[in-house]
């Protein structure tokens, strides 16, 4: 099992999730918000006259996990649908393998799980 994780921008969570969903048929998502920043280190907003500088800007980190062998294909997908169109912040995404991912109900592997339901 591989554990998926990205940071995106709070606008495209959606877009992500179903992108994912619909090309690679993965279903099943973490979603923490999250704030930071990166090399766009933050914003500045006027309001009625006053400048106020935000140093961190919202973001979500989204986890999936995944089959080694759909890994590749969810991350390119999460990369895909994350673009903005915005100069930078629009994210990264990193691979973590994982062993013994257990069902907390059942006491069921996942990996076995997941065997079972792509007969």
């Amino acid at each position: 099992m591989i554990k998926i994780e990205a940071i995106v921008v709070r606008e495209r969570i959606e877009t992500v999730i179903d992108a994912v969903e619909e090309t690679t048929g993965h279903i099943g998502v973490t979603v923490i918000e999250a704030v930071g920043h990166g090399r766009q280190r933050g914003i500045t907003h006027e309001y009625r006259g006053r400048v106020f500088e935000s140093r961190f800007l919202p973001k979500a980190l989204l986890i999936f996990v995944v089959q080694d062998e759909l890994a590749a294909r969810v991350q390119a997908t999460i990369v895909d649908a994350a673009v903005s169109g915005n100069e930078s912040g629009d994210g990264i995404s990193w691979l973590t393998p994982l062993d013994h991912v257990m069902h907390h109900r059942t006491g069921t592997c996942l990996e076995a799980v997941e065997a079972e339901g792509s007969d």
